[in-house]
């Protein structure tokens, strides 16, 4: 990936993260999210955003179709504050890396409180 495009998928992604603490849609605005990587293609039609959610399941779900359904305003929004001739459309992706990392650690500390580590 070109410098450019690396410089863009950051500033989308700090752009689209700011959009997304302003939306008002109960579903995204109760949760805990984060985007926690953004990857703008290089004819930058379109944005591929990794969404990590802090919460059960069904919440996971609930946010993911409310920052499906604000993807239009979302679009703008961040292609107004970075401004970019065309605004690329944005595909979520939801993010297990941060639950898997969390995971990982409870069966460390446990293996280190029964002695095994």
């Amino acid at each position: 990936m070109s410098q450019r495009i690396e410089r863009i998928s950051e500033e989308f992604q700090k752009a689209l993260s700011e959009c997304i603490r302003t939306l008002k849609d109960p579903r995204v605005h109760e949760a805990m999210v984060s985007v926690t990587r953004c990857e703008v293609t290089g004819d930058l039609r379109y944005a591929k955003a990794y969404i990590s959610v802090y919460g059960s399941d069904q919440q996971k779900k609930d946010v993911m179709r409310g920052l499906k359904s604000a993807s239009g305003f979302l679009r703008r929004n961040v292609a107004a504050k970075i401004q970019l001739r065309y605004a690329p459309e944005i595909l979520f992706t939801l993010d297990e890396s941060i639950t898997h990392g969390a995971h990982i650690n409870e069966v460390l500390h446990e293996l280190e409180e029964e002695g095994k580590l």
